[in-house]
């Protein structure tokens, strides 16, 4: 709105002073003689309008029309309107006629059509050079339905830096560390190119924003540059499927088809045009990147497949089965973050699934607890099938059994 009003004030100020300029200086005399004629008879007129007026109407009438064509009123509907005010100025001209008063159309009809040409004129520079950035910034970035909302002006994008609402998804590959003591180097980039590819694909085909996609993994953004209220749900949504597609599309001779891994961070970030460069760069920084990274990377620790902040799990929590995992650093050292694991959607999870989250949710509190026997109690109640893998379940049941052994000196056989 600031910018608005000063580029309206700036075409405006400059358009009156143009015109009245050439009004002052005679210079549109001629065409003021022949505007004059068409409307009223200067000869019969006993009054004449101020000059002082006349330059009062060049002003408002230049402010009014470039305030009109710069704002978001749709562009038929203004020049609709600056086509009316063109008549009603002659029709003003003649009225005033009709009570023998001379009020001159020409000077106030120039200031409309400089006005109109010079916001017109301004606004098509500012939308090559919009569509411009937005086909930097955004081509291949986004959905297409995403792409032809900020190109067509529906959706508007700011280009100056400012903050926003997001849900940060960074997603790589599981096994990663491992692969480099793989003698073939192809073999490791062309999985990861099929990760990147398909991953990509996925999380921009679901409303999000690519930033970056590359061997350090994939990185997107829910909520930018298009706001959305549920950007968590949508980002721990996403990932599930993403994991669950993953999972069935894996074959025994393709390790890298169900082990991918993600982290989700829900946060405000900040993304703009950086300025006084070059090429237009589009940059972005906040906390949430920094920890869905991270959480990413912790998922080798824990051997879950995501984990989310408590932001995010405070957004997801009636959508989304999740478990707690545990607490860890932020990025400040004063900083303690309780991590959680989506497990199901809420829609598709059954009673047993709760059941098993339920009990493994009792036994993480247990043994923050320091009660070690019925937190180990607690996490047995937890375990799922034999053939289904639960390395989350495992790494507390690892940690506890040497201390419960000591509790109850009895041998113990190992899980």
């Amino acid at each position: 709105m600031k910018r608005l009003l000063i580029t309206t004030l700036i075409i405006g100020v400059a358009v009156a002073f143009g015109v009245g300029a050439l009004h002052a200086s005679k210079t549109t005399a001629g065409l003021e003689a022949v505007g004059a004629q068409l409307v009223c008879d200067y000869s019969s007129a006993t009054r004449i309008g101020s000059e002082k007026w006349q330059y009062v109407f060049v002003l408002l009438i230049a402010l009014g029309v470039a305030w009109l064509s710069l704002s978001k009123v749709p562009r038929w509907r203004s020049r609709l309107l600056v086509g009316l005010f063109f008549v009603e100025l002659f029709v003003l001209s003649w009225v005033c006629s009709l009570y023998r008063i001379f009020f001159q159309p020409i000077p106030s009809v120039l200031a409309l059509i400089f006005a109109l040409a010079i916001a017109e004129g301004w606004s098509a520079f500012l939308w090559r050079n919009r569509s411009h950035l937005v086909r930097t910034f955004f081509a291949d970035r986004l959905s297409n339905k995403e792409f032809r909302s900020l190109s067509d002006g529906t959706t508007a994008f700011e280009a100056e830096p400012k903050a926003y609402d997001v849900s940060v998804v960074v997603c790589d590959l599981g096994n990663k560390i491992a692969f480099p003591e793989d003698p073939a180097p192809a073999a490791f980039a062309e999985a990861t190119s099929k990760f990147i590819r398909e991953t990509a694909a996925c999380l921009t085909k679901e409303g999000a924003y690519l930033h970056a996609a590359d061997g350090e993994g994939v990185v997107a953004f829910f909520g930018f540059p298009i706001p959305s209220a549920e950007h968590a749900q949508n980002a721990v949504r996403v990932v599930l499927d993403l994991m669950k597609t993953f999972r069935e599309s894996g074959k025994p001779n393709e390790e890298i088809s169900g082990n991918i891994r993600a982290g989700v961070s829900s946060g405000v970030i900040i993304a703009g045009a950086l300025k006084d460069s070059e090429h237009p760069l589009l940059f972005a920084s906040g906390e949430p990147i920094e920890l869905a990274r991270r959480f990413c990377a912790l998922n080798h620790f824990y051997g879950s497949s995501a984990l989310i902040d408590t932001p995010t799990f405070d957004r997801v929590s009636e959508t989304v089965v999740a478990r707690p995992i545990d607490f860890v650093g932020g990025l400040n050292s004063h900083d303690r973050l309780e991590i959680y694991e989506p497990l199901w959607l809420a829609a598709e999870a059954k009673p047993e699934h709760i059941a098993r989250r339920d009990s493994f949710w009792s036994a993480v509190v247990l043994y923050r607890e320091k009660r070690w026997a019925e937190a180990y109690n607690e996490f047995q109640k937890a375990r799922g099938p034999e053939e289904e893998e639960d390395p989350p379940l495992q790494f507390y049941l690892r940690r506890l059994e040497p201390v419960v052994l000591q509790l109850t000196g009895a041998p113990f056989e190992s899980t």
